[in-house]
Parts: structure tokens; C-alpha cells; sequence
């Protein structure tokens, strides 16, 4: 049984922040745990953009708290994301998040992520694996 709380994740390097500045992460379960996912809580900065492609990952999001505008960027499709709303991206969609106010959401990965990751110049999380 694993038991761990983001209180406790603050601070160390499961609290990603990314590079751009849009977004940091608490990650809770990582490839490391061997259970076939990764669960985060990410939170998004209000009045950013971030465009995002994960290439080798599905990403199911639950907003808790805030409010985004998510577009399917290949589409153009638009959503208006709020509390108690999921989206998954089970087509490796490429996407914009522009949020309009902070914006918390639990977020499942698979493959699971190391918590090494972050988005490179096309948004797009590399495919990394722990070493054994």
C-alpha cells in the first residue's frame, strides 16, 4: 500500500514546474511505483497558453477547480473545461489550454511518466523509461 499526500511531494522532485512557466505539477504515482500509470495534480496559471501534443502518451484530465478553454488544435474545435469535467485525449490530439482562471486538475498517464518530463519544442512530453 502506497499512501502519499501533494503536502508532502511540495518541494521535492515530484513538484515539477515547467520550463515555461504555464503550469507546475505534483506527482503522486510514477512509472517508478510499476502500476501501469502516473497520477498528477497539475495546476495551470491563469491568462496562459499552453500548446501541448503528447505524442506518446493518453492523458485523462479531471478539472477540480478554475476554468480553461481547450482547443483541439487540429480541429478547431473549442471546450469550455470546469469543475466536475473530463477530457481525454485518446487520439494524441495536439492541443491549446488557454486558461482563464488558475486551473487544478488530476491528471492520469499512460504509459506512466518518470516525473523527469516536461513539454519540448512542440509540446510534447519525450517517451522516458526508469532505469532498472
Amino acid at each position: 500500500v502506497i499512501v502519499r499526500s501533494f503536502k508532502e511531494i511540495e518541494g521535492t522532485d515530484r513538484h515539477v514546474k515547467s520550463a515555461s512557466g504555464t503550469w507546475e505539477s505534483k506527482r503522486i504515482v510514477l512509472a517508478k511505483e510499476k502500476v501501469g500509470f502516473s497520477l498528477h495534480e497539475t495546476t495551470l496559471y491563469a491568462g496562459t497558453e499552453t500548446s501541448m501534443w503528447y505524442a506518446n502518451h493518453i492523458e485523462a484530465v479531471l478539472c477540480v477547480e478554475g476554468e480553461a478553454e481547450l482547443t483541439n488544435d487540429e480541429t478547431g474545435e473549442k471546450h469550455t473545461i470546469t469543475p466536475g469535467t473530463m477530457y481525454l485525449l485518446d487520439g494524441h490530439e495536439k492541443h491549446t489550454m488557454r486558461i482563464k482562471e488558475d486551473f487544478r486538475c488530476v491528471c492520469v498517464f499512460n504509459p506512466p511518466v518518470t516525473g523527469r518530463e516536461d513539454h519540448d519544442e512542440n509540446g510534447v512530453y519525450p517517451l522516458l523509461t526508469e532505469e532498472v
